[in-house]
């Protein structure tokens, strides 16, 4: 045991002057943020609505455009990547705790100057000054990783894997999101346009109803005039949607990859009524598991951790064991005899012990990105939650001006026809008719702009619920 004692000392010595290199690294509190019990706007727990159903899936053009972007979209593909760059990360991470090996050859020539030896060498000994060695070797070496550092950097890379993944769902969600919200703006163009139409068919009916009176002396050739302004206005208002038209396929073109011919054929596709299917009930806590930029945020999280532990790590010593085992021979013919064997074993141990806080720096530097992080994660968590309580509130908002729109609707529709009425019996004036025609054609599309707000208000509370996430890329939703 005494002849033990001067072989341990020296090690003890060095794990010791180790530790005392920079002080332990500070511990954060990093306790999720308290959650809500339930949502203000969030219907009742009754509601069976499910989250898929808040996006138009049954619009073919929806349907085709989305799945054309899941396959072929830019911005896809370059969250995909970095998909693959961060396993490509986590797979050299994870090599790192593993053996090297290694294999060389060497053919080396050496020509020695006798002078160097101070004069003639003793007789009967001589040596050839040129000489040609011949070698081959296997090298093995192996960092023990005995404090987790290699480990804690694998577990970084590894999370950061997960926040690539979740990263691409944020991506993916995005996308599908901007296409179905793309797909509701064009049909309520479609739907405003049908209620243009129907204003100017009105109109025209009213100016050929004044002509007709103007023509037999009892109306004056104003009415006929207003009549055909009204008119004007309803087409001049329906020339005006071409722009906004033109705007929504410039746009998808950019999310699907697709041409502008192409989504104009898909967008041609007959469609259904736009629905309104009810909003989920959801529970606060089911965004931690649903949002994608919380689960980034989480992951990040945990690869700031990890790269904490991985800094203070480099506090301890660093043990690397290591073994050749070789060929070494002045002649190439004896290069495979027993003599030419040669063979190394070995260990190292490299601790730091004066480095002037280089290592406490890294320390700090990693514990104030762990506090960046878990602040990350905290303006997420309180992101996702204010996203997801607007969006409750935009469904009932949008619902309720939708039918404060419709019956606003309907009640002009009869104002208008009960004017028309009076007016072909002589009992009202022709301005009457006209400012009462007016009522109601605006109201039909302020109708079709309020179901449009209304589809749209859906697919902000989907996105902001974290969407329905698959498993990996692909093309299902």
């Amino acid at each position: 045991m005494r002849a033990a004692l001067p072989r341990i000392l020296p090690a003890v010595a060095a794990l010791a002057l180790g530790a005392c290199v920079a002080k332990p690294p500070p511990v954060l509190d990093t306790t999720p943020p308290p959650l809500p019990i339930a949502y203000s706007y969030a219907p009742d727990s009754q509601t069976g609505a499910s989250v898929a159903s808040l996006l138009p899936t049954g619009d073919p053009a929806y349907q085709d455009l989305s799945a054309l972007a899941l396959a072929e979209a830019p911005t896809l593909a370059q969250a995909a990547a970095r998909i693959e760059q961060a396993r490509a990360g986590a797979r050299g991470a994870g090599a790192n705790r593993l053996p090297s090996l290694t294999a060389d050859t060497s053919v080396t020539g050496t020509r020695t100057n006798p002078a160097q030896f101070g004069g003639a060498l003793p007789p009967g000994i001589s040596f050839d000054a040129e000489q040609v060695s011949y070698g081959a070797n296997l090298r093995a070496s192996w960092d023990a990783d005995l404090f987790g550092r290699l480990r804690a950097q694998e577990r970084s890379a590894l999370a950061r894997v997960d926040a690539a993944n979740a990263d691409a769902g944020a991506v993916r969600n995005a996308l599908l999101a901007e296409i179905a919200g793309s797909v509701i703006d064009w049909r309520t163009l479609s739907a405003r346009q049908d209620a243009l139409q129907q204003d100017l068919d009105a109109a025209k009916e009213l100016a050929r109803l004044a002509g007709t009176r103007e023509r037999a002396g009892i109306a004056p050739g104003f009415d006929r005039v207003r009549a055909e302004t009204a008119a004007e206005a309803s087409r001049s208002r329906i020339a005006a949607l071409g722009s906004e038209r033109a705007r929504l396929v410039g746009r998808l073109v950019t999310l699907t990859g697709q041409s502008g011919q192409k989504v104009r054929e898909l967008l041609a596709q007959p469609a259904p009524d736009l629905a309104q299917p009810a909003a989920p009930a959801s529970l606060p806590s089911q965004l931690l598991a649903n949002r994608p930029d919380v689960l980034v945020a989480a992951a990040n999280l945990t690869a700031a951790d990890a790269d904490l532990a991985a800094s203070a790590a480099r506090r301890f010593p660093q043990l690397t064991l290591s073994a050749a085992l070789g060929l070494l021979a002045f002649d190439l013919g004896n290069l495979f005899d027993d003599n030419s064997v040669v063979g190394s074993v070995g260990g190292g141990l490299l601790t730091p012990l004066l480095d002037f806080g280089r290592i406490q720096a890294d320390i700090d530097a990693s514990a104030a990105g762990k506090k960046i992080a878990f602040e990350g994660y905290r303006n997420a968590v309180f992101t996702a939650l204010g996203d997801a309580e607007a969006g409750y509130g935009l469904v009932a908002a949008a619902d309720r001006q939708l039918a404060a729109a419709g019956r606003e609707f309907a009640s002009a529709e009869r104002s208008a026809r009960l004017a028309d009425t009076r007016y072909r019996a002589g009992l009202s004036d022709f301005l009457t008719v006209l400012e009462a025609r007016r009522t109601a054609d605006a109201s039909g599309e302020r109708v079709a702009i309020a179901r449009g707000q209304a589809e749209r208000a859906r697919v902000l509370l989907w996105q902001a619920l974290g969407g329905n996430q698959p498993t990996s890329l692909s093309t299902s939703q």
